[in-house]
């Protein structure tokens, strides 16, 4: 199973580039939600943790 999909991989052209895109997205994506997690107010941060344990804003439908 594996050669055969081996084999068809490399007859297509230009497929090198995908595995260094998905790997640029997924290296990106981290790095942005890293920065993100540090430099996010601790007043926000607070705020969302404690939006669960909320009881004034649940509705009884």
């Amino acid at each position: 199973m594996l050669k055969f999909v081996k084999g068809y991989m490399d007859s297509i052209d230009g497929i090198e580039i995908f595995p260094i895109i998905s790997l640029l997205i997924f290296f990106t994506f981290f790095v942005i939600l890293f920065i993100w997690v540090f430099t996010a107010k601790k007043e926000y941060i607070k705020s969302v943790s404690n939006m669960p344990l909320d009881n004034q804003n649940d509705h009884i439908l």
